[in-house]
């Protein structure tokens, strides 16, 4: 079997038959295309030509559809025919079916094993992308994630960062001289945002056992790459949490793999659908980041290939290092269409046979304007290809089927219980508990020291009283002064017996008596 990965091509109005060179595989692609011209198709012959020659795969299921990849097509298939005679028009001679190796991931726990990670390793940039936090929210943010390291904190969940989150706001005054103003308005905003994040349902994203990045990357038995699937049909109700959970995995593989160069394959190839969700409305440090990611991943032997509608939904920075591209049908119905279709053609090494932008908005369901690297990694020349039928199952398995795959998978039981070990949140109470026990200690002995002070004070003014009563000059200044002296004697008296007394009693006099 050719190492190259077959994709399509042949017939007599299409070119030469297009491969996609598994050792350029690794310097990324594109799949673009309106909606229903065949993108998913072109996913999943992907995803069958990459473990077949023993690479894993990451991808996202965002409609439901991949998930028949674990299972074979058969013949009782209502396009089989369809299928046989693409296969024969186009050349494919050694068409079959099969299924591959699938594990089922899921955020949510529902649909696959449970993928998780930690508040740290998710980090203040991402963290703060994800809750949408203005500059001085994202400032705080930052301040929390220093705290925690220098005080020996771990975020592990979300309840971790919120407790820390209320230790900052108590000791904004302390911080503000270090880290500079720490406002508890902001505070505020960004405890409320995590509330909303935990209504989502993304509490269940931060924890652990955390996701080991070589649990994506295996191989069964017989040497063919696992594909990994998330679900993400349910995820796609919080597009913001579906794209930074990505990005995060994406960071996490390029700074975690070693560099390996130009590998004969990819270790890894990583498929980002809907891939305009993770640059709309991105801030320039995100996009800046995406941009090194990709541009520095390919040492690391991972491939990353972007889906989506249109090529203008990549930045130009990033469109431009993706050299592998399957571009279905895209249609122009306004000026902005236009524009941005034959902005698109011109991304093509031409075809001196046929128009470029023609044959973008001409092409039908199952065909695509396909260019693939070559020898040196020199763009292909832009070919009409009429994409190969898949050897997997078109369309999802049923619950039952993907109950039995999960129960029987290699990572089954490994993620499934969550664990809550000693972080942020426990360490925090205990500091709390300790100070409020030394806090009550400290008023206990503060309050038996106050006893002999008052018990002199009282004693000095009964004796003062009785030398007042016995003097006998000037009777009516005497009775005066009794009078105003007692009254002055029994506010202080009051005070002194009351919570300021005690106050100023162990400030002028509590060490005295705790020195004796």
């Amino acid at each position: 079997m050719n190492d190259d990965i077959f994709i399509g091509g042949g017939g007599p109005d299409y070119g030469t038959k297009q491969f996609l060179n598994i050792g350029y595989a690794n310097r990324h692609g594109l799949v673009a295309g309106a909606t229903g011209t065949g993108k998913t198709v072109t996913l999943q012959i992907l995803a069958e030509g990459f473990s077949a020659r023993g690479v894993p795969v990451f991808m996202s299921d965002v409609k439901g559809d991949l998930s028949g990849l674990a299972k074979s097509g058969s013949p009782d298939f209502k396009l089989h025919e369809a299928f046989t005679s693409r296969a024969e028009k186009i050349g494919f001679d050694d068409y079959y079916y099969g299924a591959f190796p699938v594990t089922f991931w899921d955020l949510y726990g529902a649909q696959g094993h449970p993928v998780r990670t930690t508040v740290s390793e998710m980090g203040p940039l991402l963290l703060a992308q994800l809750l949408g936090l203005s500059e001085a929210q994202e400032g705080i943010l930052n301040i929390a994630f220093r705290v925690a390291d220098e005080d020996g904190l771990p975020l592990l969940d979300l309840k971790d960062l919120q407790a820390l989150l209320v230790w900052i706001g108590e000791n904004a005054r302390d911080l503000a001289l270090r880290y500079g103003n720490v406002s508890a308005a902001s505070v505020g905003a960004i405890q409320r945002r995590l509330l909303v994040l935990e209504n989502q349902g993304a509490a269940q994203l931060f924890g652990e056992p955390a996701l080991a990045l070589e649990d994506l990357m295996r191989t069964d038995e017989s040497g063919r790459g696992v594909i990994n699937i998330l679900a993400s049909d349910k995820l796609m109700g919080a597009p913001k949490l579906y794209a930074t959970f990505l990005l995060w995995l994406l960071s996490e593989l390029f700074e975690e793999l070693p560099e390996v160069g130009d590998p004969d394959k990819p270790k890894l190839v990583f498929f980002f659908d809907e891939a305009h969700l993770l640059f709309d409305d991105a801030p320039k440090a995100l996009v800046d980041k995406v941009e090194q990611v990709a541009r520095l991943i390919r040492s690391k032997g991972v491939g990353v290939y972007f889906i989506t509608q249109n090529p203008a939904d990549v930045p130009e920075d990033i469109l431009g290092q993706l050299g592998n591209r399957v571009q279905h049908a895209l249609r122009a119905f306004t000026a902005k269409d236009r524009k941005e279709l034959r902005m698109a053609s011109e991304t093509y090494r031409e075809n001196p046979r046929f128009e470029t932008e023609a044959a973008i908005r001409e092409v039908g369901v199952g065909e695509a304007v396909t260019s693939f690297l070559e020898k040196k990694g020199v763009p292909g020349v832009v070919e009409r290809t009429l994409i190969r039928p898949p050897s997997s199952q078109l369309g999802p398995i049923d619950e039952t089927e993907r109950a039995a795959l999960m129960q029987g998978s290699a990572m089954a039981g490994k993620y499934d219980t969550p664990m809550d070990r000693n972080s942020a949140f426990e360490m925090l109470r205990e500091r709390a508990a300790k100070a409020a026990a030394e806090a009550e200690k400290a008023e206990e002995e503060a309050e038996a020291a106050e006893t002999p002070a008052l018990r002199e004070f009282s004693n000095a003014r009964r004796y003062a009283g009785k030398g007042v009563t016995r003097s006998t000059s000037k009777p009516k200044g005497r009775s005066m002064g009794q009078s105003i002296g007692g009254a002055v004697a029994s506010v202080v008296i009051k005070e002194l017996k009351g919570t300021t007394g005690r106050r100023i009693v162990r400030g002028i006099l509590g060490g005295l008596f705790r020195g004796r």
